[in-house]
């Protein structure tokens, strides 16, 4: 090896770390603003059925009613995971669990977005507990300030149902602030 390339080599590994053949995309890639993409894209991130966040107060009439069903659609009392836009709405996001809330137009359901980070002392959150969405058992709660259009193409798979005194304290909480029926 030459001294040209040695230097060249040393520079390289002080700016990104050694690299090795197996991980030299990662390396190449380190730093950058943008992480590499894939070529899967998940449900519900782009195209017709991409999951949109939308403001609550502009949706229209919205009636909320439980009525989970299991049989593969986004049914309101459901968990389903979708493609979930960044609060920074700057083009990334990441597929996470969503409670749907409501029916929609065009075969649309509304959802709220879920965490399982504790919110206990805020008040945009409702707690929802634990339950099957979350295969680490970890409690979850549901952002009131978060609501989402989703296309039941644009969702991953249906995760769980969500007790009814649970969804019924999220429906409270969306009427009240909403105005929703």
């Amino acid at each position: 090896m030459s001294t040209f390339t040695s230097i060249i080599r040393r520079v390289a590994n002080a700016l990104l770390g050694p690299s090795t053949r197996a991980a030299s995309s990662a390396v190449r890639t380190a730093g950058l603003a943008t992480p590499p993409t894939t070529t899967a894209v998940s449900p519900g991130r782009s195209g017709r059925t991409a999951t949109v966040e939308v403001d609550p107060r502009a949706v229209g009439a919205v009636s909320i009613d439980y009525a989970p069903a299991v049989d593969g659609d986004p049914d309101p009392g459901e968990i389903v995971w979708t493609w979930v836009p960044y609060e920074e709405r700057d083009g990334r996001g990441k597929d996470r669990p969503v409670l749907i809330v409501a029916r929609s137009t065009g075969g649309w359901v509304l959802a709220v977005q879920l965490t399982s980070k504790d919110h206990s002392q805020d008040g945009e959150f409702v707690p929802l507990g634990t339950g099957g969405w979350d295969s680490a058992g970890r409690p979850s709660w549901a952002n009131l300030d978060r609501v989402f259009r989703v296309h039941p193409d644009g969702m991953r798979r249906e995760a769980a149902q969500v007790p009814r005194d649970r969804f019924d304290r999220v429906a409270a909480g969306l009427r009240s602030r909403y105005g929703w029926r």
